[in-house]
């Protein structure tokens, strides 16, 4: 029997991203699935104050609920000016959950008159992969800069506005090898890659 890992995340993109470094490290033999794969179960509110917090609860959650091993992520953008918010409200740092225009709109908003030398800022993402065997939970920063205005059309959230360290293109500019190579998650997820040859192996 194919071993089975649970993303405990609705977003398609989130799959396609884990499958590309599971694919890029050689990994095999992992079917992923996505919380629509599933049956439905309660989760939690993020009320956690770290991004660690938010995702251990995520991926204990998706394992209890199904007996599957399950990683999660809480991911978001720190920026220097805001005292490193919106940070684990990134998400829903407009007030609304998922809605990356408004977000980006009032991000750009609050800093609009911060001068480019102090808009430095990171996407910082915590993936935490609980199985029978415990629970491991790693973090991957990706340093840069807040643009002025959004730039690009790939990616998702943040990336029109984020132009990382020593680049000039935002992360919605670069294509997926490069985001993967260089972005928080892939960093986050590359330290997972040895519990998850594990997990393959059975």
């Amino acid at each position: 029997m194919v071993p089975e890992l649970l993303v405990a995340s609705r977003n398609a993109k989130k799959l396609v991203e884990l499958q590309r470094v599971l694919d890029a490290a050689g990994v095999v033999g992992l079917t992923l699935l996505s919380l629509a794969d599933v049956p439905e179960y309660p989760e939690a509110p993020e009320t956690g104050a770290t991004f660690e917090e938010n995702a251990l609860a995520k991926a204990v959650d998706g394992f209890n609920a199904t007996g599957i091993p399950c990683v999660a992520d809480d991911s978001g953008v720190s920026v220097d000016a805001l005292n490193g918010m919106p940070g684990v409200l990134s998400a829903r740092w407009a007030g609304r959950h998922g809605d990356d225009a408004a977000n980006l709109s009032l991000l750009l908003g609050q800093i609009q008159d911060v001068p480019d030398e102090r808009r430095g800022a990171a996407f910082v993402s915590c993936c935490a992969l609980v199985s029978s065997s415990g629970s491991v939970v790693v973090r991957g920063e990706w340093p840069g800069v807040i643009a002025r205005e959004p730039r690009g059309s790939g990616g998702f959230g943040y990336d029109p506005v984020f132009v990382p360290a020593g680049g000039s293109r935002s992360a919605a500019e670069l294509s997926a090898a490069e985001k993967d190579a260089a972005s928080h998650r892939g960093r986050a997820l590359a330290q997972l890659v040895p519990a998850l040859r594990e997990l393959a192996a059975g």
